[in-house]
């Protein structure tokens, strides 16, 4: 949950996650839609799904019990080389150096290395410097050794902490930093420099409509594929990203009524919402979406989805109801569309 978000979002979410999945192996036994309605709000689903997977890849593979090799751990769906030296350092002592945001900036100020720590030439670098500044083992030299063991996990936890507190992104805190002397940003007076900005890039925005049957006080949605943008979540019928929203509604309703089947849209009641942005990190995406209040449901779907608890529905549609909501994972734009939609319902 860390990854990504910050700690003070993080804290609530993880506190009703752990109440429902106490274990890696409640976790992997529980459907991988209810992580993701726990996770709603949470943005980056991917994590999710991954956690997911590495939750029952730990229970199939290691009988649930987590790895403690790194090359056991580095398997596991979602975790990188960062996290897997974080948790492996700070549980169990182990001797590998991490590269989070906050490493990233402390390093980058410490030895005044100039260029975008996100780009590989400067990230490479990087990954050498941590390693050479984690504590000494015992055969290389007994240096702030505990009961003979280099603190490894204690070194990993003061630098990520040393940036969030001390080392921070803006108006860092040097007067109370213990590495002031050694650090060379601060000697050339330039800390506030580092680390440099990524290059700006322009940011395209892209634009799609949403389409929104509605059928007694309830509306239809459909899960999307299990990759790609907001993956295995539940959200609207998109037309796909259309320049500008040249599609006419006609157009729209053409294009629901080849999803679901027969619907009968003669006698909708059809009426556009207000547009609205979403931003992603690469691309901004303007929403159009078109309510469509339907007299009657489309016939392919199945109409026992209607109330039914959502464990309940083998479809990939359902009839949702805001007011007695499935446990589903959901965007931020469909949250925001669904709450529009309270006041009309």
């Amino acid at each position: 949950m860390l990854q990504q978000t910050q700690v003070a979002t993080v804290i609530p979410y993880y506190e009703t996650f752990m109440l429902r999945f106490p274990s890696v192996t409640a976790l992997a036994n529980s459907p991988v839609d209810e992580v993701l309605h726990l996770w709603t709000g949470l943005g980056y689903y991917a994590r999710a799904r991954n956690l997911h997977k590495a939750a029952q890849q730990i229970r199939d593979v290691h009988s649930g019990e987590f790895p403690t090799t790194f090359d056991e751990v580095i398997a596991l769906p979602g975790i990188g080389r960062s996290t897997a030296a974080a948790v492996l350092s700070l549980s169990l002592n182990q001797a590998y150096a991490i590269m989070d945001g906050n490493v990233k900036r402390v390093l980058t100020r410490y030895m005044a290395i100039e260029g975008w720590p996100g780009s590989k030439k400067i990230e490479d670098r990087l990954w050498v410097d941590a390693q050479e500044l984690k504590p000494l083992c015992e055969s290389e030299g007994k240096v702030s050794l505990v009961n003979g063991q280099a603190r490894y996990g204690d070194y990993t936890q003061a630098i990520m902490d040393l940036g969030a507190t001390v080392c921070t992104r803006s108006k860092p805190k040097c007067d109370h930093c213990p590495m002031q002397s050694r650090c060379l940003a601060f000697a050339q007076g330039k800390q506030a420099e580092f680390p440099f900005k990524k290059p700006k890039k322009q940011i395209p925005t892209k634009y799609t409509t949403m389409l929104i049957p509605s059928y007694a006080g309830q509306v239809l949605m459909q899960q999307r594929p299990p990759t790609g943008i907001w993956g295995g979540l539940w959200g609207f019928l998109e037309t796909g990203f259309d320049p500008q929203f040249k599609k006419t509604t006609d157009e729209a309703l053409a294009i629901l009524c080849d999803s679901l089947g027969s619907v009968n849209t003669a006698d909708a009641q059809i009426r556009e919402l207000d547009t609205f942005k979403h931003t992603f990190s690469h691309f901004h995406l303007m929403i159009k979406a078109v309510l469509i209040e339907l007299k009657e449901p489309p016939v392919n779907v199945v109409a026992e989805a209607v109330n039914a608890d959502f464990d309940d529905v083998t479809t990939n549609q359902i009839w949702f109801d805001s007011y007695n909501p499935s446990k589903i994972g959901l965007s931020a734009p469909t949250m925001k569309i669904l709450d529009i939609l309270k006041n009309d319902f």
